[in-house]
C-alpha cells in the first residue's frame, strides 16, 4: 500500500478533478503488476495495474488507495474489472465520498466473492486526497491561504514593497504548490501593484493554475499579464454595478467576467462558483485585505505561513491578515499547528482551524 500510495502522490497536479489513485498487484509475494491514474478522463489505476500483470492478476491481491469506482463515467467501473480478473483479494485504503461510489464499489466486490479488506494505510491516503474529499462532500474548493512574512509579522513594508520577504527556496516551494492546486487567487491590487503572472515556473515544467481575480469595479490593467499572456485560463469575479461595455475588452482577451448580483463580491459566492467550475482546490496568495476577507469568512481549510529572519518594523507596515480583525482574542479563529519546517533561510509553518471552516 506504501508503494501504491507512492505512485499516487506522484501525479500530483496532473489528475483534478479526479482524485490520486494508486494500484498494485501482487501474487505469490511477488509485484506483477503497477498503475496509476494519469489525467482524468484515461484509465484508472487499476487498469493499468491489471493490465501490466496481464494473466497473472487471477488469485491475486491488489493494493489500491481509493475505493474502486462502480459506476460507468468516462470510463467503464474498475469494480467489474476486478472481478472479470479474478483477483482472490483487494485491499483499499480508503472509501470514496463520490455518492456515485460510496460502498458500492466495495459491495460489488464482496458480491462477488471477492475478500476486501478496507482501511489500511487510511490516514496517509485521506490526506493525499484532501482536496477531492473536500469538494466532493461541499461543492466548493478546498482552500489554501499562503502567506509570507518577516520575523514581526510584516508582509509588506509601509512603503508597500514586498520583494523579496523570502528565500528563492521558499519561492519554489511555493510554485511547487501552485502546481498541485487548481486555481491561484489574487486580489486586484495586487495585480495593479505587481503585475504578476500566476504561473508556475519549475525546473522541470508544471501545471499552470486557472487564474481567479477578484475586482468588484473591473479595475484590472487590461495590458496586465493575467490578461495578455494567455499562459492560463484568467476569471475576473466583479460586483454588480459593471456593465457590458466595460466586460468586453476583456472577454475580446479570452477573459471569462463573472459578475455577481451583490454590490461587493462574497467569498462563499466565490467559492461556490468555483465548485460549479470543477475547480477542486484553490490557492490564496492576496494580499492583507483579500486574506482578511478569508479570515472574517472563515473561509479556507489550511494557511501556509513562509517566515523569513528579517525585521521591518513600522506602525503602518502590511500585517498578513488585515481589516478590523476579530475584536477580541476570544473571538479570534484557532488554529492548529501541524507541520514546521525549514525552507532555504525561512520557516514553513502550516495550520489547520481547529474547526474546520466551510
Amino acid at each position: 500500500m506504501k508503494l501504491a500510495l507512492s505512485m499516487a502522490e506522484s501525479t500530483q497536479g496532473q489528475t483534478s478533478p479526479n482524485p490520486m489513485v494508486g494500484a498494485v498487484v501482487v501474487k505469490n509475494g511477488e509485484i506483477v503488476g503497477m498503475g496509476a491514474h494519469l489525467k482524468a478522463g484515461k484509465g484508472h489505476a487499476e487498469v493499468h495495474a491489471i493490465k501490466t500483470a496481464g494473466d497473472k492478476a487471477k488469485g491475486s491481491d491488489v493494493y489500491i488507495t481509493l475505493e474502486p469506482c462502480s459506476h460507468y463515467g468516462k470510463t467503464p467501473p474498475c469494480s467489474r474489472l476486478l472481478i472479470s480478473s479474478g483477483v482472490k483479494r483487494v485491499h483499499i485504503a480508503t472509501r470514496d465520498p463520490n455518492p456515485l461510489v460510496a460502498g458500492r464499489g466495495i459491495q460489488q466486490l464482496r458480491d462477488a466473492g471477492i475478500e476486501v479488506v478496507v482501511g489500511e494505510l487510511e490516514e496517509e491516503a485521506r490526506e493525499l486526497n484532501k482536496h477531492f474529499f473536500h469538494f466532493i462532500q461541499n461543492g466548493s474548493p478546498y482552500v489554501t491561504l499562503k502567506t509570507a512574512v518577516t520575523l514581526d509579522g510584516k508582509t509588506a513594508s509601509a512603503s508597500g514593497d514586498s520583494k523579496w520577504i523570502t528565500s528563492e527556496a521558499s519561492r519554489t516551494d511555493v510554485h511547487y504548490d501552485r502546481h498541485r492546486h487548481d486555481a491561484i487567487l489574487v486580489g486586484v491590487n495586487t495585480v495593479i501593484q505587481d503585475n504578476p503572472h500566476l504561473t508556475t515556473r519549475l525546473p522541470q515544467g508544471g501545471k499552470n493554475p486557472i487564474r481567479i481575480i477578484l475586482d468588484t469595479f473591473l479595475r484590472t490593467p487590461i495590458h496586465s499579464h493575467v490578461v495578455e499572456d494567455l499562459e492560463s485560463r484568467t476569471i475576473i469575479f466583479t460586483g454588480n454595478s459593471v456593465n457590458e461595455e466595460q466586460k468586453k475588452p476583456f472577454i475580446d482577451r479570452g477573459c471569462e467576467i463573472i459578475s455577481l448580483t451583490e454590490e461587493k463580491i462574497g467569498i462563499h459566492t466565490v467559492l461556490k462558483e468555483l465548485g460549479t467550475r470543477n475547480i477542486v482546490s484553490l490557492y490564496v496568495e492576496g494580499g492583507s485585505a483579500i486574506h482578511s476577507a478569508f479570515l472574517k469568512n472563515k473561509a479556507f481549510q489550511e494557511l501556509i505561513m513562509y517566515m523569513s529572519p528579517k525585521l521591518v518594523g513600522g506602525n503602518t507596515a502590511l500585517p498578513s491578515f488585515g481589516g478590523e480583525g476579530f475584536p477580541t482574542i476570544a473571538e479570534g479563529l484557532e488554529m492548529e499547528i501541524a507541520t514546521v519546517d525549514r525552507v532555504g533561510e525561512d520557516i514553513k509553518i502550516v495550520a489547520l482551524p481547529k474547526s474546520e471552516p466551510m
